[in-house]
């Protein structure tokens, strides 16, 4: 308690300015920033919100000093890490503090444990334990800190908290990244906010001088304070935004097991005895697979029937998927030359390829043919489409006949049969010429499908512009070979 008359070390939050309000203090700045034209008719993931921005601040100095309901205390698993951040709200909430976190016996990475304030000008501390990064496993530490920051959002809006001051979750310690680490934090903020954050009135990001830097420049991706602001962050936003809450989207959590091994998924609820009857005996255990290496001579001499010969496929692709899935394939995954987006005019999932992103020379082919598995097989058993972006690819990135022959045979029948479309952007006349003969020689039953499309204009047509992911310089290209895209144009097929 601050001596009578005596000023209170204490920030007050209703001094600090909102991010709306600091627009004056960096319009200069990101009047430089503002793009050509071009870009106008790209909507952004993040638009515009003033209701939003009104309920963020950034602070350069010490969270355990904010009078916010709750603040964010950054520890380890035991809840007793020695850092700037933790140390201090320790020193200004007093020994009661540590005494009370004895009583939860650590806490596990990702989660979020709420004590008093004691001292503190904050009614509550909200303790959490950021991931230890890796980049070998980057995947697993991108979805614990979201944990961490989805956590502490929802215990403030459970406990009816009418703001929240978080510091910067993941220590130095920890090693991630500062600016990877930023941009999980703003877009499961801002997410949520949009959601379920009708109850808060005030979120405040506080950081150090040199977090600071960090924070300005990545704010008005998340949170622009003006459709110029917008409009100037677009290019900037990584292609990578989780999902419809921030979440990173990883592949194997998508793939649903079934509940009846081998037997095919039905639109009708119920199922007749007879029906579960008849699949009994029929998944593989069951079917005890004769001799292998016998079934294999037999294909290469050409006696097997059509069904064995399906049979053995689907073993040799489920062979590839088992190692997809254990096999660490987190260096092509940052490649982000491969990913989901929204859906096409028919309601298709929609997956992007980026041909610029392949650095085919450098990169293990076949980790790229895992990953590809890995990636696609949750995807393809519904109908789905395919864009690939060959906009300014050079020799280096152009993978070869026998790599795409290769993955042909190895795929499931699925990938083959649901596949609808393979949209080809902005193709050179050696491109076309290449896929016409792989199409024509190398495979069979896809060449109707291939698509090309020499503008952006015309993908439009198939599907809107707010559910494809397009890369920044994909746009750029298009806009100036092309000229600015005109959203009347595209309302249909």
């Amino acid at each position: 308690m601050d001596p009578l008359g005596a000023r209170s070390q204490f920030v007050d939050i209703q001094t600090l300015p909102t991010w709306q309000q600091q627009l004056g203090e960096d319009g200069e700045e990101t009047s430089k920033l503002d793009q050509s034209d071009s870009l106008q008719s790209f909507p952004s993931p993040f638009p515009f919100r003033p209701d939003i921005n009104r309920k963020i601040i950034l602070f350069t100095g010490d969270v355990a000093l904010l009078n916010c309901t709750s603040i964010v205390n950054t520890s380890n698993e035991l809840l007793n890490d020695k850092n700037p951040v933790s140390d201090s709200i320790h020193q200004y909430a007093g020994p009661e503090l540590r005494e009370e976190l004895l009583r939860f016996k650590g806490c596990r990475t990702g989660e979020a444990k709420l004590t008093k304030g004691f001292n503190l000008a904050a009614r509550f501390i909200i303790h959490t334990v950021g991931p230890k990064y890796k980049a070998k496993y980057r995947t697993a530490a991108e979805s614990s800190l979201y944990s961490c920051y989805r956590n502490i959002m929802q215990l403030a809006v459970e406990k009816s908290m009418s703001s929240v001051g978080i510091c910067v979750v993941s220590t130095t310690k920890r090693g991630y990244p500062l600016e990877d680490a930023t941009h999980m934090a703003f877009r499961t903020v801002r997410r949520f906010l949009e959601n379920h954050g009708n109850s808060l009135e005030a979120v405040v990001f506080a950081v150090s001088e040199t977090e600071e830097l960090v924070y300005k420049k990545l704010l008005p991706l998340y949170f622009p304070r003006s459709e110029e602001e917008e409009k100037a962050s677009l290019p900037l936003i990584p292609a990578d935004i989780g999902n419809s809450e921030g979440e990173p989207v990883v592949p194997e959590r998508q793939i649903r097991i079934a509940e009846k091994p081998g037997t095919l998924e039905d639109d009708s609820e119920e199922e007749s005895l007879e029906s579960d009857l008849g699949q009994v005996g029929t998944h593989a255990f069951a079917r005890m697979e004769g001799d292998v290496d016998k079934q294999r001579k037999q294909i290469l001499q050409g006696q097997m029937s059509e069904a064995a010969i399906q049979k053995q496929h689907q073993r040799n692709y489920n062979r590839w998927l088992c190692r997809a899935r254990a096999e660490d394939l987190s260096d092509i995954a940052a490649l982000k030359a491969l990913y989901q987006t929204g859906v096409d005019m028919c309601g298709r999932t929609v997956m992007v390829v980026v041909g610029r992103n392949i650095p085919v020379t450098l990169i293990d082919i076949e980790k790229a043919l895992l990953y590809f598995v890995h990636v696609m097989d949750h995807i393809t058993v519904k109908e789905y489409v395919m864009v690939y972006f060959h906009t300014l690819t050079g020799e280096h990135n152009h993978l070869d006949p026998h790599f795409l022959k290769n993955l042909y045979d190895i795929v499931d029948i699925k990938f083959k049969k649901n596949l609808k479309a393979f949209y080809f952007v902005h193709p050179t006349f050696r491109s076309k010429v290449s896929t016409w003969f792989f199409t024509t020689f190398s495979v069979s039953g896809i060449k109707d499908r291939v698509r090309y499309l020499d503008n952006l204009q015309q993908l439009f047509t198939c599907i809107k512009p707010e559910q494809i992911d397009i890369p920044p310089f994909v746009l750029e290209y298009d806009a100036r070979i092309n000229g600015p895209h005109n959203p009347s144009q595209s309302s249909g097929l």
